[in-house]
């Protein structure tokens, strides 16, 4: 055996002695375990053929091989069992347990609301909004923070019913999978005058699988040619069989345009919710839930939408929620109102958290802050030790193709980042159902929110050619300065199908795009002033590159486009017009957007033809 005299470890008593390793672990994670010298495996490695490093992250057959060199059994176990390992060394219980049944009082139902594209989903989740507006309140809700609470009257008594505004049911099963189950119910929307379409199908599967009830809301029904009875016979065929019909489905039928029987579809979710479901939660325990949607407010830091299921959340406690921790430092409700306590079923939007978590994470209050950044801490590197199991190559998808064509590629590499986490978790579920056989696969490597960082660039440059996706996002200067020194790819999107279709082109090897973008310069807001019939325009200075006139534009804050697809309609230096300014120079920009704030970038670029080869 090479062990001896490589590093002078003597094979341990108990041949065979199963040890558990996270995944991405180390030499050193290894040495600790047995209580070795990381350096001797380290020597051990480069007898058995591989160069390591004690600090580098080595994938799960370097362990296993190491393993059998050491006479040890080496079990790789997985992120969810890791967590509930680390959990369990802090005494933290995440499960159901929640006391007896004497501890327990009703809780309302949490509703999702899914259904064909265009059937009306977001103008019903508007008019129940509306519907629930406070008198007088004069800009509506006021804050849309992805989740919110309505209430409603039952059999003369007050009742409230939590609803959850996911982008879709590819991200609501997405949530399901990381083991958030947040909805209890769900609400189907169906146009009288459409009827049944594949995506109705599509979310009663969801639905189904899920295990949750289903109440009907046959939507649109002031058109012409709108037909609720058809809508009925046909989702029979689904096993949604309406009351009148001999089932136990609820069909209810609404105009969420004209605001028609909205207060019968709440009574229906309520009855429904009451007749099969038995809703209950402890309120008197350490809050536990799962975070819906999250993102980074200029002025408040990272932010989070979460959905309390079992106790209570407080001003002041103390959470971790997937890789971010903090103290509730304020809980303000859907319309922007401060909250002081949550209890069972209620989305509160939290502040004080240190960093962005992904939806469908799970958060707790643990005792303090130590545990808290502990935990947070240790999953954190868990996380850039699974993302560093790479090596440094890097690709753009132009590259990619070709390597395609010459048999050397079969795996494509993303790193995601959008603008706000549902909006990442609907991109990645959809690209990763891409189907181009089994020649080609995809895979992602990072998720986040914000702005495209430095680190990202350098996960790509360590990884095998990780190709970055903007999503509503874009670079930090630094973090551009070294793609272009480096060549990693870079692509921004404001459109999810469109990011879809390049990516499923790339894939298949077809990528070759007729136009792309070139960027012309930037320029930083200093000052704004308010002009008669024209509007805001900003006194800037061009940072670099040059801005013209009629030119395309986007306004970016903070990392974060806030207005695409803008036009410079008026350039200015001093009093006369000017049909571009350069690098160093001042100008006062008008691109038709009011909402411009001092410090905001103003990007101008063009879409030139792009020569087929």
């Amino acid at each position: 055996m090479q062990a001896p005299a490589a590093g002078g470890i003597q094979a341990p008593r108990g041949h065979g002695k199963p040890i558990r390793l996270p995944q991405g672990a180390t030499l050193t994670d290894f040495a600790e375990k047995i209580g070795a010298n990381p350096a001797s495996l380290v020597a051990i490695m480069m007898h058995l053929g591989e160069m390591v490093t004690a600090t580098q992250s080595v994938t799960e057959d370097t362990l296993k091989l190491l393993g059998v060199e050491l006479d040890f059994d080496v079990h790789v176990v997985s992120p969810e069992d890791e967590d509930r390992a680390l959990l369990e060394s802090f005494d933290i219980d995440y499960g159901e347990d929640e006391g007896g049944e004497e501890n327990l009082v009703s809780r309302p139902p949490v509703v999702t609301v899914m259904g064909h594209v265009d059937h009306g989903k977001t103008r019903l989740l508007d008019a129940i909004r509306n519907a629930n507006v406070v008198a007088g309140e004069a800009g509506g809700i006021t804050q849309h923070i992805g989740a919110y609470q309505v209430e409603t009257v039952v059999d003369g008594e007050d009742r409230k019913i939590t609803f959850i505004d996911t982008p879709g049911h590819e991200a609501f099963t997405a949530m399901r999978a990381r083991g958030a189950d947040t909805t209890d119910l769900v609400v189907l929307v169906v146009a009288a005058d459409d009827g049944v379409k594949p995506q109705t199908t599509e979310a009663i599967d969801h639905a189904t699988a899920a295990g949750v009830p289903i109440v009907v809301a046959v939507n649109k029904i002031d058109k012409e040619g709108a037909d609720p009875q058809r809508v009925r016979s046909q989702l029979t065929e689904y096993g949604l069989v309406a009351e009148e019909f001999g089932g136990t489905t609820q069909f209810v039928d609404v105009s969420a345009r004209e605001g028609i029987n909205i207060d019968g579809l709440l009574e229906s979710i309520v009855l429904t919710a009451d007749a099969e479901l038995e809703l209950k939660a402890n309120p008197d325990m350490p809050a536990q839930g799962s975070a819906i949607e999250a993102h980074l407010d200029k002025g408040r830091g990272a932010v989070a939408t979460v959905l309390v299921q079992r106790g209570t959340l407080q001003i002041g406690d103390s959470i971790v929620c997937g890789v971010a921790h903090g103290r509730v430092r304020a809980m303000l409700d859907e319309n922007g109102d401060n909250v002081d306590e949550a209890g069972p079923s209620r989305p509160v939007l939290v502040l004080g958290l240190t960093a962005v978590p992904g939806a469908g994470d799970n958060f707790l209050v643990v005792e303090d802050d130590r545990v808290a950044r502990q935990i947070a801490d240790k999953r954190t590197a868990r996380k850039r030790n699974a993302e560093l199991l790479r090596s440094r190559k890097s690709s753009s998808l132009e590259e990619l193709f070709k390597d395609l064509e010459r048999g050397e590629r079969d795996e494509l590499l993303l790193i995601l980042k959008g603008d706000v986490s549902g909006s990442v978790e609907a991109l990645e579920d959809s690209l990763l159902k891409i189907d181009v056989g089994d020649e080609v696969s995809l895979r992602v490597i990072r998720r986040g929110v914000g702005a495209i960082t430095q680190d990202d660039v350098n996960l790509s440059l360590a990884s095998e050619g990780a190709v970055i996706i903007g999503f509503n996002v874009r670079p930090e200067r630094n973090a551009q300065e070294l793609a272009d020194r480096e060549g990693v790819d870079i692509r921004y999107y404001s459109v999810i199908y469109q990011a879809i279709e390049e990516v499923e082109a790339a894939l298949k090897g077809m990528l070759k795009p007729e136009f792309e973008e070139a960027q012309l310069g930037t320029a930083q807001v200093r000052e704004i002033f308010k002009v008669p019939k024209i509007g805001n325009v900003a006194g800037s200075m061009v940072t670099s590159g040059i801005i013209q006139r009629n030119a395309k534009a986007r306004l970016v804050r903070d990392g974060v486009v806030v207005s695409d697809n803008l036009t410079v309609s008026s350039l200015r230096r001093f009093k006369d017009d000017a049909t571009e300014v350069r690098e160093g120079f001042e100008c006062g920009i008008g691109v038709g957007y009011n909402d411009i704030k001092i410090d905001d970038v103003i990007e101008c670029f063009e879409m030139r033809e792009k020569p087929r080869d």
